[in-house]
């Protein structure tokens, strides 16, 4: 068992004691121990198991289960998880619209996700594959130095598809 063990499981004759305000009370036998902390209404906590003697304090276990669910909450609520970001694009895409997803894949990836990159191809675009090659390798040289080529351009049915994520 893992981390601060409760009165059932303290093994050792003596304990040295630390009281629910942070004093060492210093070492005693563990039945007066767990008397002055019911005297107190609180619960006598192993801490340290392996120390010599082992250390105990004074807790008020609801509490102390409460605190700890609570700080693991807030890492949980404070963890990033990476989205995927999809951005769409036609094979004979303009100039300046390029620059606009350009601006929007950098963002997305200063912000730590990933990127779909995604071109769609209309009737007879189909047969110019090419384009949409050589505009997403031109994506992938203008990224070069914030995201590295997780997925490779590949065709799916009228599209082709490339992943970036951030380095």
């Amino acid at each position: 068992m893992n981390g601060p063990r409760f009165n059932e499981w303290i093994q050792s004759p003596k304990v040295r004691v630390i009281d629910h305000e942070g004093e060492n009370l210093g070492v005693m036998y563990t039945k007066e121990a767990m008397e002055q902390a019911q005297g107190l209404g609180l619960d006598l906590v192993e801490v340290s198991p392996n120390a010599d003697p082992p250390v105990a304090k004074f807790l008020d276990v609801g509490k102390f289960k409460y605190e700890a669910q609570k700080k693991a909450n807030l890492a949980r609520k404070s963890q990033k998880t990476q989205e995927i970001k999809e951005i769409k694009m036609r094979p004979n895409i303009d100039d300046h619209d390029y620059e606009t997803k350009m601006k929007a894949i950098h963002k997305f990836i200063g912000e730590g996700d990933k990127v779909k990159v995604t071109l769609r191809f209309r009737g007879r675009e189909l047969s110019h594959g090419q384009l949409g090659m050589n505009l997403l390798k031109r994506v992938q040289e203008d990224t070069a130095e914030d995201a590295k080529v997780e997925s490779y351009p590949r065709m799916e049915g009228r599209q082709m598809l490339m992943v970036l994520s951030p380095k």
